[in-house]
């Protein structure tokens, strides 16, 4: 491990609107940058020139352009897509309501056990955090002294702080990622130390 410490700012995307809750897992999908106020806020709480990195997906984009037009200064994206948000398979684009009326045969062992399940032709939340996990460690080398701004998704920052802590994914699933919130880990030579989670607009 690198004597330097490395500042990941992860930041989830703004919002997805979606009245009948549908789910979007990698689905690429557009998001809500109207809020400029929140867009400023976070943009000042982030550092500039930060290495940007990516999940490729459209919503991460946009997010990462509203920051920009609030002022903050980034350079090209790194694009990771082992930072995408958790695959649900055929379950992506459809609710969990209509799941539910039309009796889907995988439903009841998903919600038996939701971090160990996989959804039908998608990847458990625990293959997330393996993917995720495996990211950072690859990705912190190269990127050893620096700050990170990350704009990726709540899965993926969930999986995050399950590397950083040594979570089992089930104990995982119960942090709440709002849309444009910031989580802050550093991974310091003596492993990974988590500064803030969730912080949002005031």
């Amino acid at each position: 491990m690198s004597n330097a410490t490395t500042r990941w700012w992860l930041v989830r995307h703004a919002p997805v609107p979606c009245p009948h809750g549908r789910i979007h897992g990698q689905l690429d999908v557009a998001c809500d940058t109207s809020d400029d106020e929140d867009f400023r806020q976070l943009a000042a709480r982030v550092p500039p020139q930060a290495t940007l990195v990516e999940s490729g997906l459209m919503r991460c984009r946009q997010t990462t352009g509203a920051l920009e037009a609030a002022g903050l200064v980034v350079p090209p994206p790194l694009v990771e897509p082992d930072l995408m948000e958790q695959n649900f398979g055929r379950w992506q684009g459809r609710s969990w309501m209509e799941l539910e009326a039309a009796k889907d045969a995988d439903l009841d062992a998903f919600w038996a056990e939701p971090a160990f399940a996989v959804p039908p032709g998608g990847e458990s939340f625990a293959a997330l955090c393996d993917r995720v996990g495996a990211a950072l460690a690859r990705l912190s080398g190269p990127l050893a002294g620096r700050d990170v701004l990350a704009v990726v998704h709540a899965g993926t920052v969930r999986a995050a702080l399950a590397a950083a802590l040594s979570l089992p994914p089930d104990i995982a699933l119960r942090f709440a990622v709002q849309p444009l919130s910031l989580t802050r880990l550093d991974l310091t030579p003596e492993g990974w130390r988590v500064e803030c989670v969730n912080v949002t607009a005031t």
